[in-house]
């Protein structure tokens, strides 16, 4: 078979399925197997390719038919410019995300740009896509990365190596392992309620359900850092998280009530939904 019979053959066959974006999709796995460019494949759609590219590539796209993500087959997402390695033991990194590095950025410029070292713990880190990223946009942080899942802790490791990053990784259920104090704690975590997951994209449900599942009202995790996340920040150090964009109140109300946290704010996505809550520490006595 040639690049335009291979290609026909993969949007067809993802029609026949229901898979959304089949053009993108099949040239997108076909780039990636033949380690080429989607304008290689355009130039040369005549070209026959090696048996063992056609089965490679046969075999993703039936992944692809049964919900597999995409980036699970290619094992690339690009975040805040950068290209990340990820697999099916950590999240696929999304755009909303980038609004919550955004504001930690931000924040490091402007509150902690006279500081020697600004520590920060990423909380969660799944693929370390947030971490990393702070990392190489502030020249003056110290970012340790922490999740409760080796596997996700080794794809992290692997991005970090990728990025030539001078990150600290640690193994930790939260804080349960954390030693340090920090100016920021930020964090991407577990917030879909259990009974919403199966409501949820077929793709989004092969991610891993650890990194997804909030638990029964979506606030078991929030619930931990926000009782926890005070005892681990410098006097006035900031906590920076994502949410889903109807938990606003919620977590709001759960700041309120620990009676530890000041100045609290939420910013919206780029589809305008409640994305992240930042707050400080109150000073302590």
């Amino acid at each position: 078979m040639n690049i335009k019979e291979i290609l026909e053959f993969g949007i067809n066959k993802l029609k026949e399925n229901n898979i959304k974006d089949p053009i993108f999709k099949s040239k997108i796995l076909l780039a990636n197997t033949l380690n080429k460019s989607k304008e290689y494949l355009l130039i040369n759609e005549q070209e026959v390719l090696e048996e063992e590219n056609v089965s490679k590539y046969t075999e993703n796209i039936e992944k692809l038919c049964k919900n597999i993500p995409l980036q699970y087959l290619t094992n690339k997402q690009e975040f805040m410019g950068l290209d990340f390695f990820v697999n099916e033991n950590v999240l696929i990194p999304q755009p909303d995300t980038e609004i919550l590095v955004e504001e930690v950025i931000d924040i490091c410029k402007n509150e902690y740009k006279d500081k020697e070292k600004i520590c920060i713990l990423d909380l969660c880190t799944g693929s370390g896509c947030i971490g990393i990223s702070i990392e190489k946009k502030i020249n003056n942080s110290k970012v340790i990365l922490s999740d409760i899942s080796n596997q996700a802790l080794d794809v992290a490791k692997n991005n970090s190596i990728k990025h030539d990053t001078k990150l600290e990784i640690i193994q930790s259920d939260l804080f349960n392992n954390i030693n340090s104090k920090f100016d920021i704690i930020v964090s991407n975590p577990p917030y879909i309620k259990t009974d919403v997951i199966k409501t949820l994209d077929k793709e989004v449900q092969n991610e891993p359900q650890i990194a997804l599942d909030g638990g029964e009202d979506g606030l078991n995790v929030y619930r931990r850092i926000v009782n926890e996340a005070y005892n681990y920040l410098n006097e006035n150090g900031y906590l920076c998280l994502e949410i889903g964009y109807d938990q606003k109140d919620e977590v709001i109300k759960l700041l309120k009530n620990e009676e530890k946290y000041k100045d609290t704010y939420c910013k919206k996505d780029l589809e305008n939904r409640d994305r992240i809550i930042v707050c400080k520490k109150i000073k302590g006595e």
